[in-house]
């Protein structure tokens, strides 16, 4: 592990050692979390994104998306 200092203002470090507290963690645990679910999230946007763009640049052909319907539809109970 690395040592990094971070600026936070006042309000939001209150938040952060609040939240330290209910999670039962120590501050650098929990901004560790909050980073590595932050990352996470940008990575799946991105994706979400790059799909978005091949959609939209080929988009799918009816016969492409007909050997999913069956998997689409509510099983009747």
């Amino acid at each position: 592990m690395e040592t990094i200092q971070v600026v936070l203002d006042s309000k939001l470090l209150r938040a952060t050692d609040r939240a330290a507290r209910r999670t039962k963690q120590n501050r650098s645990a929990l901004v560790r979390d909050a980073l590595r679910h932050h990352l996470k999230k940008l990575e799946t946007q991105e994706l979400e994104a790059r799909d978005r763009k091949g959609y939209q640049t080929t988009p799918a052909q009816d016969e492409e998306l007909s050997a999913w319907e069956s998997e689409a539809v509510w099983p009747l109970e």
